[in-house]
């Protein structure tokens, strides 16, 4: 079976699986004081690639021995799934919503040993108070002491409270911006966004940046990851 959209499988040679090793390598050391386990992942708007960071970044971690959960906490337009040809039927929604144990719903996968997928699930009506709800919290809890990493793939930060609020549970946030898409001052907003509710920014992953090769141009993925929101550390991604 064919994974397109996850490089860091099906090339893991390629330039690309490379930076994001190095992404793996920059949130390991991201804090000093305070392990990294919980990130959240999202953008200032839609389309922006997030959802394709968050899988090889989770891909990524587990190909390095490491026990990782990744969920797709986009309650609203849920994709986690359509990455591993995986069906949503029953996800994240149906342990906040029905008790549903974790283990009866979540999907280990073939792609690197460790890796384990929680989709969405039903779309509920209200999907920013169950995020902020205290069983999310608890369950967020629960698997940080299963887990070596959890990947949280949220909605854009720009246009809805849903990453706000994951951000308050996660210990780090990550900021996807996809060149020529991103409104400088709309980026900005998702910063300050974050900033509100004190989320820790680990970086910002530039995303379709255009690279010419041979008279063309090709969209890869790039990322340009700090501490500081703009300042230094650069790598393809």
């Amino acid at each position: 079976m064919k994974y397109k959209d996850i490089i860091t499988y099906e090339n893991p040679k390629s330039p690309i699986a490379e930076a994001f090793r190095t992404l793996r390598t920059n949130i390991q050391f991201s804090s000093i004081d305070k392990t990294v386990k919980t990130i959240v992942i999202t953008s200032p708007g839609p389309g922006e690639g997030k959802s394709t960071i968050s899988v090889n970044t989770a891909v990524t971690m587990a190909q390095s021995e490491k026990k990782v959960l990744l969920i797709d906490c986009d309650l609203r337009k849920p994709k986690v799934h359509t990455f591993f040809k995986l069906h949503n039927g029953q996800g994240l929604t149906n342990i906040l919503v029905e008790d549903v144990k974790c283990k009866d719903v979540v999907h280990e996968t073939d792609l690197a040993r460790g890796l384990y997928v929680l989709t969405a699930g039903p779309i509920p009506p209200n999907p920013a108070e169950l995020l902020g709800s205290n069983k999310m919290k608890n369950f967020i809890e629960d698997m940080k002491n299963e887990h070596d990493y959890i990947i949280l793939d949220s909605p854009p930060v720009g246009m809805l409270t849903d990453a706000a609020i994951l951000s308050t549970i996660a210990d780090g946030t990550i900021l996807v911006c996809a060149v020529g898409q991103a409104n400088i001052e709309a980026t900005k907003g998702a910063k300050a966004l974050l900033d509100k509710v004190n989320a820790n920014i680990l970086g910002v992953v530039l995303n379709k940046v255009p690279v010419k090769s041979g008279g063309y141009y090709k969209y890869h993925y790039y990322s340009y990851y700090n501490y500081d929101y703009y300042a230094e550390g650069e790598n393809n991604d």
